[in-house]
């Protein structure tokens, strides 16, 4: 007997020794009472009491509220073979927070039953990962972020540098900044941010005297951070030198410094210059971004060059237009109406029928291209093609056709018409195309523009007595014909075409008036 006693005792030693040695933090717990009976040199370490402080201590003073709430729900329902895990915050002695991972288990210790409490200290794996989560989030609203400026800066193609920099401001936070553009070796602010009256200054102009300068500063299309543009750093002096008496302007209490270069297809455009009031304030990081954003916003500036340039052709475009219509209509009727008016005397006083005659072609004449004049005007004027009504609007093309083509344009209009200001367009440029083809390719000698409303549908039909065409061959490839179906689709009108070889053309246009359209006609007729 005395040996089974001291083989227990031997056996306790050893788990003593065990239990005291090992790295992991032991705490039992008595599952009655619910205080500490015994913990290791490890968890003591942890915890930062003694073993004698530590035994009989309620959990509740080193555990937070909720991780207590955890512990008192396994002590209740733990049961013989369990093996409980939990991820919770303790408390050291001092009252900072760590988090633990728990592995809990039910013994019977000194004939009591017991929970035994493996803790491992995870403070330092949490944060990693809180870390590496808050990096992921921060980079997933980055690229949210420059998607959202890409979007913005794309769907505009007017030139607006302040919405560059304020753009770019959603991603780096910067004091001053000012976009440049390149105009003849010299950079010139289009927009400055800043304080003070930074804001309201006048455009910048800075010289770069040298090709060299250019070369350095546009440093093969990356960003320039410099850490402190007061300091001696050779890229500090290069910015001072350059910027001139515009960098006590622009740097005024600053110290950071970075420039992105703005460039499409090895074309140097301009520059984007921000600058922070600490020093080192720009990373690397930040200058990934920033090209990004300017990467976009020189794309920007050459689609809001191109725009302007294809505005100033279409306009361009449109005086030469009208000026060969001038010249084709105006011009030749007033010169024939001249040449009548200079031989009227000698053929009155000769032949007065045939001078009444005259009278009439003189009278066709001025009124034609009286009503040419006025159908040039409403070309410079667009708003006249939505002020006017479409009955008189039609009626001046029928006068105007007539005048330039001899050609009487019987022109019957039914009811009062209030068209949303897109449909009355359509109508009118379907008619003047029409007009146009007639007079081109018709050799008609008789023309009807007859305009009807019936309930919610208003129908235009132009007829000609003129060589028709087949329309199976013909329609699909003619511009005229299918710039009149491209508008009548884009106001949602049915156009349709009827021709015979020898037997005319008729053209017809309908369009439904919907709630939405009533409301916008309403609206109109109001005005």
């Amino acid at each position: 007997m005395r040996q089974s006693i001291d083989n227990r005792l031997t056996s306790e030693d050893e788990y003593r020794n065990i239990f005291e040695a090992t790295s992991e933090a032991l705490v039992i717990f008595d599952m009655e009472m619910g205080l500490v009976v015994e913990a290791n040199p490890a968890a003591c370490e942890m915890y930062g009491y003694t073993r004698q402080e530590f035994i009989g201590l309620n959990p509740v003073v080193f555990m937070q509220a909720e991780s207590y709430a955890v512990f008192m729900e396994h002590v209740r329902t733990a049961e013989a073979g369990d093996v409980l895990e939990s991820l919770v915050v303790h408390l050291h002695r001092d009252g900072s927070p760590f988090y633990v991972e728990v592995r809990k288990s039910t013994i019977n210790y000194r004939g009591q039953p017991c929970l035994l409490s493996v803790i491992r200290d995870v403070s330092r794996r949490i944060q990693i990962e809180k870390t590496l989560s808050d990096q992921i989030e921060a980079r997933r609203r980055e690229q949210a972020t420059l998607l959202a400026i890409s979007h913005t800066l794309a769907s505009t193609l007017e030139l607006q540098p302040g919405l560059v920099l304020d753009q770019l401001h959603e991603i780096i936070e910067y004091t001053h900044g000012a976009v440049f553009t390149l105009q003849d070796s010299t950079l010139v602010t289009l927009a400055i941010r800043g304080t003070g009256q930074l804001n309201k200054s006048e455009p910048i102009r800075i010289p770069l005297n040298t090709p060299e300068i250019l070369t350095t500063l546009f440093n093969g299309h990356r960003p320039i951070r410099v850490a402190d543009v007061l300091s001696d750093n050779p890229q500090a002096q290069f910015l001072r030198s350059v910027f001139g008496t515009a960098a006590a302007e622009l740097l005024e209490g600053m110290q950071s410094w970075m420039w992105i270069p703005l460039a499409v297809k090895g074309r140097i455009i301009g520059g984007v210059g921000v600058a922070e009031s600490t020093k080192n304030y720009f990373t690397a990081h930040h200058a990934n971004l920033a090209l990004s954003v300017a990467n976009q916003a020189a794309i920007t500036m050459i689609n809001a060059e191109l725009y302007g340039q294809a505005q100033e052709l279409a306009v361009l475009e449109e005086r030469q237009r009208l000026a060969r219509n001038l010249h084709d209509a105006v011009n030749q009727s007033l010169f024939s109406a001249g040449l009548i008016a200079e031989v009227l005397p000698r053929l009155w006083d000769r032949d007065q029928e045939e001078a009444r005659r005259s009278l009439e072609d003189l009278r066709r004449l001025t009124r034609g291209a009286m009503a040419e004049m006025r159908t040039l005007l409403a070309e410079l004027r667009p708003s006249t093609l939505t002020d006017s009504s479409l009955s008189d609007l039609l009626r001046l093309l029928g006068n105007a056709f007539s005048g330039r083509t001899n050609i009487p344009v019987a022109v019957d209009i039914t009811g009062e018409f209030f068209l949303p200001a897109e449909a009355q367009v359509a109508f009118y440029r379907i008619c003047q195309e029409a007009l146009n083809n007639i007079a081109k390719h018709a050799k008609a000698s008789q023309v009807e523009i007859n305009l009807t409303q019936e309930a919610a549908v208003i129908e235009m039909r132009i007829r000609d007595n003129g060589k028709g065409f087949d329309t199976q061959k013909t329609f699909s490839g003619h511009y005229g014909l299918g710039m009149m179906q491209e508008r009548a689709e884009a106001v949602g009108a049915l156009l349709t075409i009827s021709s015979q070889p020898g037997q005319g053309t008729e053209l017809t246009i309908c369009w439904t008036f919907t709630p939405s359209t009533r409301q916008g006609a309403s609206l109109k007729e109001s005005l």
